[in-house]
């Protein structure tokens, strides 16, 4: 998935050590949902005229959760954005900025209800539409973690899977609940600080943002989250969006919404949302940063 992997859990007295199963875990979970992969069952569906068969249980699981997303959001979260990724450079073909020809008529190639999937078939209704898993996918590999571990007995654990992941149980080494850092939205990759902390009870965590992703085209800054109604980067005043919620794909694919929809709709929208809290790092009027929380998660984050 083209990021880094910790995971910090509690096994006394056995003291089992899951690396190697972890990574043959992921190496799966790869297998289906990652773009970059010419030979995964995502890439295979993109290739593809019709759809693919798939073998592994993943990209169904996947886009199951997407599609409840996707209905909720209004499509600002949509996974057949993968032509748009592409043609901006953010995915596996590298290009520049896009005409607005180019543009239009790849919006004709994005919409969840392009494409109809079971556990046997995924089918599109076009040659053309390809699937992005980018918005969810880290959350979704966090979750598999999760539930392997789970099932080994694990009681008390953190996985963090680029920066997303669950917090299970607590600290047992400092009899403490984990406490998660967010980072300031001004943070370099050289000059990493955090905005807020996060003490966690059984819940999973993902932010969102522009942070490190994005490309320069004739001297403009354009971010790496494409709003799939409009084919272009998003660029408002909101500038990272955490999200924590009972598993991490839900947490990740709201984030990736949210980031799409800016502050005013998000804030709208996380309000009628069951289960899913946030914290949103936004610009002011004076270039300034300002912070929105929701109740249910205000009394567990501390700022800075």
């Amino acid at each position: 998935m083209g990021t880094t992997y910790r995971i910090l859990y509690f096994d006394e007295p056995e003291r089992r050590d899951f690396k190697s199963d972890i990574d043959s875990l992921l190496t799966s979970v790869n297998r289906a949902i990652n773009t970059y992969d010419p030979a995964s069952e995502i890439s295979r569906f993109n290739q593809s005229e019709k759809g693919i068969r798939p073998e592994l249980p993943y990209l169904y699981d996947i886009l199951k959760t997407g599609k409840k997303i996707y209905k909720a959001s209004g499509g600002a979260f949509d996974p057949t954005v993968m032509p748009l990724v592409n043609a901006w450079g953010f995915g596996p073909e590298k290009s520049g900025q896009p005409s607005t020809s180019k543009i239009d008529s790849l919006k004709n190639l994005i919409g969840f209800n392009n494409i109809r999937f079971s556990k046997k078939r995924i089918k599109k209704n076009e040659e053309g539409i390809q699937l992005d898993m980018g918005g969810i996918g880290q959350g979704f590999g966090a979750d598999m973690i999760f539930q392997f571990l789970r099932s080994k007995g694990i009681d008390h654990m953190l996985v963090e899977l680029g920066g997303e992941g669950m917090a299970w149980g607590k600290n047992l080494q400092k009899e403490k609940p984990w406490t998660i850092g967010i980072l300031n939205p001004n943070s370099t990759p050289d000059n990493q600080y955090f905005q807020a902390y996060v003490t966690l009870h059984d819940q999973a965590f993902t932010t969102s943002g522009n942070y490190f992703n994005y490309k320069i085209v004739d001297g403009r800054k354009f971010g790496h989250t494409i709003d799939p109604a409009s084919g272009y980067p998003v660029q408002h005043s909101l500038l990272s969006a955490s999200v924590f919620a009972g598993d991490c794909a839900t947490a990740d694919g709201w984030a990736t919404a949210f980031m799409v929809m800016g502050v005013e709709k998000a804030m709208t929208t996380v309000k009628s949302l069951r289960g899913v809290e946030a914290l949103f790092i936004f610009s002011n009027e004076t270039g300034g940063l300002e912070t929105y929380t929701t109740p249910g998660i205000a009394k567990q984050i501390t700022l800075e």
